[in-house]
């Protein structure tokens, strides 16, 4: 990637190289420059894009680096949400839907956040049930079962919040899902919320699972989803470690999407986050999830 600009030479990214040694991976280091002169406390849609370029060259790469400088840095969400706009426009690939991260106090508090992020996810990193998923240069490592709302008609901004209700007149189908993030940054946890979501909020590959067209009458908040790992049951998750219930995460994210001019639009679909701690993976490993009358999610892990 080339950066054109006048000024002095400034470093706008220190970036990781992950190289393939032996049987594991080594970090290399490498970094972007740019002849520039930024006003740190200003960011121009000029450098909102430059920011986009950067972590969407990493994007491309499944490389990682130690984060953006202060010259290109996101001040607040509102800037976050406008680089992850210009990220999907360089990345010309269809929005399939959003997700959101940090759906629980604890995953909050890991990510050093004080609420939900959202996130785009592309068409081209939508895989179907029983995938065999890469984890080839995958930081995290992690497999997330979730609640996907696939929505029947747009919810287009407004300057009313619009209540659960209203939310799900606008679903047409439920999904079971299995979510495997990653980030752009080497210590995601100390990035801040502004710089997850610039990062599309940690959103890599997902799994999504059937349709389920019969969903009204599902215990959202206590029915058990068994999870299994290589055949072994492990903890089971439950709709309550959503923001308490998936539905009211599913209408923060509309509402969210509402506030900074966003539509939640038709045929899109929303993941709610990880119903239980995410399952560490590795290659040669198989998850499945089974979400009762909504149905059974399933995916193997290789290279």
């Amino acid at each position: 990637m080339l950066l054109a600009g006048s000024g002095k030479k400034a470093l706008i990214a220190q970036c990781f190289f992950l190289e393939k040694a032996d049987a594991d991976y080594k970090m290399v280091d490498f970094s972007f420059y740019v002849f520039t002169s930024f006003d740190p406390m200003s960011h121009s849609p000029q450098q909102q894009e430059q920011a986009a370029a950067i972590l969407h060259d990493l994007w491309l790469q499944k490389n990682r680096f130690v984060g953006l400088p202060e010259a290109l840095k996101p001040v607040d969400r509102a800037e976050g949400y406008a680089i992850q706009a210009a990220f999907s426009r360089l990345n010309k690939q269809a929005v399939f839907g959003w997700k959101i991260a940090a759906t629980s106090v604890d995953g909050q508090r890991h990510i050093g956040v004080d609420g939900p992020l959202a996130g785009r996810l592309f068409a081209d990193r939508i895989l179907p049930d029983g995938a065999l998923v890469s984890l080839e240069r995958n930081l995290m490592q992690v497999a997330e079962i979730e609640f996907a709302f696939r929505f029947a008609r747009s919810l287009a901004p407004r300057a009313e919040e619009y209540t659960v209700d209203e939310v799900l007149a606008a679903v047409g189908t439920v999904h079971p899902s299995i979510e495997i993030p990653d980030s752009r940054y080497a210590d995601f946890v100390t990035a801040g919320a502004p710089q997850l979501i610039a990062d599309l909020a940690c959103a890599n590959l997902f799994v999504l699972g059937p349709a389920a067209e019969q969903w009204a009458n599902f215990d959202f908040i206590d029915a058990e989803i068994p999870v299994m790992q290589n055949g072994a049951p492990v903890s089971s998750g439950y709709g309550r470690n959503v923001l308490g219930d998936p539905r009211v995460a599913l209408t923060w994210l509309v509402n969210e999407l509402s506030r900074h001019g966003m539509v939640c639009e038709a045929g899109q679909a929303v993941t709610t986050g990880t119903c239980r701690i995410p399952v560490a993976v590795k290659p040669g490993d198989d998850i499945s999830a089974d979400f009762g009358v909504l149905g059974r999610v399933h995916c193997r892990f290789g290279q």
